[in-house]
C-alpha cells in the first residue's frame, strides 16, 4: 500500500493533476471517495503553528483493508527540521467507514492505535545488522516513537447503520506510511522510498 498510494501522487503530479482529485476521477466506490472527502475536509481545516527553521507538508492516502473490509483515509501535516532532517508529525487525520458501528469508542481506538503503530515503524523502528548476525537484541534500544512525538489524532467515523459491519483490525496501518512519504514530499519535494524515514536517510536524498 506504500508503494501504490506513493505512486497515485507521482502520478497526479506527473498528470498535473491534484493528487486527490485524482484519486476522486478513478474511484468508483462511493464509499471510498467519502472517507477521502472527509479526511482531505479535515485536513485542509486545521491550522497549526508552524515553527522557523521547519518545512511543513500534508499529504493523505487511502485504503480499503483487505480490498473487502474498513474503509480509511489518512491525513498527516508534519514538520522537518531543515538542519538536522527529523521529521515531526504535527497532527493526524483518520476518516474510516467500517459499516455499522457496534462500539464506537473500540473502533476509533483501533484506528489511532493502527496509525500510531504504523507512524513508529515508518519513522523509527528498524532492526540493524552487525557483519554476521543482528544486533536489535533488546527492546531498551530498539526505536519506537516515544509519547511526546505521537500527534494529534482527529477520527471520523461514517457510521453506516443499515450496512454490515466490516472489520477495521489493521484498516490505519497500509496508509499510514504512503500519506508521511506523500506529506514529505509536499514539504521538501523528496520522494523518499525506504522505509523507515529516518533523518540520514532524507538528508542523503536532499544532497543529491
Amino acid at each position: 500500500m506504500f508503494a501504490i498510494e506513493s505512486f497515485m501522487n507521482e502520478l497526479a503530479l506527473a498528470d498535473g493533476q491534484d493528487a486527490i482529485q485524482f484519486r476522486l476521477d478513478h474511484l468508483k466506490d462511493n464509499r471510498g471517495k467519502a472517507v477521502i472527502e472527509s479526511a482531505a475536509a479535515h485536513l485542509s481545516d486545521y491550522q497549526g503553528i508552524e515553527l522557523a527553521g521547519f518545512q511543513y507538508g500534508r499529504g493523505l492516502a487511502f485504503a480499503r483493508y483487505k480490498n473487502s473490509k474498513c474503509y480509511a483515509a489518512v491525513g498527516v501535516i508534519l514538520g522537518i527540521d531543515q538542519e538536522t532532517f527529523e521529521i515531526s508529525l504535527q497532527h493526524a487525520v483518520i476518516s474510516a467507514d467500517a459499516g455499522q458501528v457496534i462500539d464506537m469508542d473500540g473502533l476509533t481506538n483501533q484506528l489511532e492505535g493502527g496509525f500510531i503503530q504504523a507512524a513508529s515503524w515508518t519513522l523509527k523502528e528498524t532492526v540493524r545488522f552487525g557483519e554476521y548476525a543482528s544486533i536489535s537484541d533488546n527492546w531498551d534500544s530498539y526505536p519506537i516513537l516515544t509519547f511526546p512525538e505521537v500527534p494529534t489524532v482527529e477520527t471520523i467515523v461514517l457510521d453506516q447503520p443499515d450496512a454490515p459491519c466490516l472489520g477495521a483490525g489493521e484498516a490505519t496501518q497500509g496508509p499510514t506510511p504512503a500519506a508521511i512519504g506523500n506529506a514529505i514530499f509536499d514539504a521538501t519535494g523528496i520522494r523518499i522510498r525506504d522505509i523507515p524515514f529516518l533523518p540520514e536517510r532524507l538528508r542523503s536524498l536532499a544532497l543529491k
